[in-house]
């Protein structure tokens, strides 16, 4: 099973970018979504930024996951 967390995206440089969640900040390949901005909410799995998400729908996600842990 695959898990992709959603993160808010801060900062971009090349094809790398540093996406935050709460106090994590994790540095992210964005190769596969060149159109990612800054302020986007993208989904990460394996050190990669898969998919761009609207904000409520990251938020929702972020709420589900934590009944989890």
């Amino acid at each position: 099973m695959c898990l992709a967390i959603p993160f808010k995206l801060l900062s971009i440089e090349g094809n790398r970018g540093w996406v935050e969640i709460g106090a994590t900040k994790r540095e992210v390949n964005l190769i596969l979504l060149p159109d990612a901005k800054v302020g986007d909410y993208v989904l990460v799995h394996a050190g990669f930024a898969i998919s761009k998400v609207e904000e409520k729908e990251a938020e929702e996600l972020l709420q589900i996951l934590s009944t989890i842990s």
